[in-house]
């Protein structure tokens, strides 16, 4: 009898917590499957500078550094932009050659 009224008050003690919660803590909200089709649907970016056509990297062509910098002036790593490492380097050479001149602020306030 006595185990029977520690398994109500422990059922109980979890309906609660699950009232408090909104849901059981162990139910994360999606499989780890729905986790995997998310990730695999996530487009590749492809670098703008290895395509064919596409003008070698200047660091007197303010127009296009201007895309590779935040709005405080930081570079913008290659997995936010989606250079190649070869191009993500020259970008960086660019960049720290257009602000030594003026081209580019170091930072914005």
């Amino acid at each position: 009898m006595a185990d029977t009224q520690e398994m109500m008050n422990e059922s109980n003690g979890q309906s609660e917590r699950s009232e408090r919660y909104g849901q059981d803590r162990s139910d994360k909200g999606f499989d780890k499957s729905d986790k995997k089709k998310y990730f695999l649907k996530r487009k590749k970016k492809v670098c703008a500078f290895c395509t064919k056509g596409a003008e070698p990297i200047s660091y007197k062509d303010e127009k296009t550094l201007r895309k590779y910098i935040t709005e405080n002036g930081r570079i913008l790593p290659k997995r936010v932009t989606g250079t190649c490492q070869k191009h993500q380097r020259e970008i960086v050479v660019a960049v720290k050659r257009a602000r030594n001149l003026a081209i580019l602020p170091y930072e914005v306030r």
